[in-house]
Parts: C-alpha cells; structure tokens; sequence
C-alpha cells in the first residue's frame, strides 16, 4: 500500500511539474482571494507582535518525491529561506500549502512554538485540510489564519512598537 502511494504521490507531482504554476496556483487562488489574503495577514498582525508568511505551491520537482522529501522537509526549507525564524520576538509562522499533496504544514518559531506545542499547529492544519478537501482552499487559509492570529494575539499581543519584520503578500512557488 505504502508503495502504491508513493508511486500515486509520485504521478502527482510529475503531472503538476509540466503544467504552468501559475494556472496550478489560480485553479484554487484567484487574485483576489490572494490578496484577501494578504489584508488578512495585514489585519492580523495589527492585532499581535507575531508575523506570518504564507506560502503556496504547486508541486515538487520528481526528483525530490523519489528522494522521498516530504512537506514538512520541504516546510523546514523555506522556513529558513523566507527568514521567517528571524523576527525579534521569535514568533514567526510559516504557513506552507503543498497543493499537488493537498498538505498543509505550519511552522513556527520557538517563542510562540513553546506556547502552542505540535498538538495546536496540528489542530489547525488538520481544519484548514478538512476545507481543501470540500474545494474550500481561501476559506480554509483565512480559517487557518483565525486560529493562528488568536494564539498570537493571546501570546503576544500588540505592543505601541509593532513593525511589520516580514512581507505580508502570499508567495507563490
């Protein structure tokens, strides 16, 4: 079964490395839902001190899916590149949709990680997933971003010297 999968998984991603990325992306993002997204970050870091990117794409090369890199490693990867670890308070998260798996990963920084634990991120992947399956893909990210902003807003809320650390626009690989 484990084989089948991978075999399946690896099919996925060498259909969806043929097709343009930015057809893939717009087949569950339109422009606007995109930059819904984007007032929603805005919006709720006005709210905390924390910071959080987004970051959505289509497929991994084939090469990486033989090499067995799974969304998480993948997740770890632009964690560091985006700097998202990098912000004053330690309390950066990266939300990474990897839509040919339809898998969701959030990572955070170890200020606001050490409140949340991996039961919590958990929680709201497992939400925002549930969403993408019924098609729901803006729906469940603004979901997504409801229950992260709490946290922060619980753990750090917003102080008179917020600076926006991280761009708030979705990236899209």
């Amino acid at each position: 079964m484990k084989r089948r999968h991978n075999v399946i998984r690896f099919l996925k991603h060498l259909f969806s490395s043929v097709l343009p990325v930015s057809w893939q992306v717009h087949q569950h993002f339109s422009d606007s839902a995109l930059k819904r997204i984007e007032k929603a970050i805005q919006l709720s870091e006005q709210a905390h001190a924390g910071e959080i990117r987004f970051v959505v794409e289509a497929c991994l090369h084939p090469m990486e899916i033989l090499c067995k890199k799974t969304p998480k490693s993948r997740a770890l990867e632009l964690f560091s590149r985006f700097n998202v670890w990098d912000t004053a308070q330690n309390n950066g998260v990266l939300i990474y949709l990897l839509l040919a798996d339809r898998d969701v990963e959030i990572l955070a920084d170890r200020g606001i990680h050490q409140h949340v634990g991996n039961d919590g991120w958990d929680t709201i992947c497992h939400a925002m997933e549930l969403e993408f399956r019924r098609g729901n893909f803006e729906v469940g990210v603004l979901q997504g971003l409801g229950e992260i902003s709490h946290m922060l807003q619980k753990h750090y809320p917003a102080g008179s010297d917020k600076s926006n650390e991280l761009p708030n626009k979705p990236i899209i690989l």
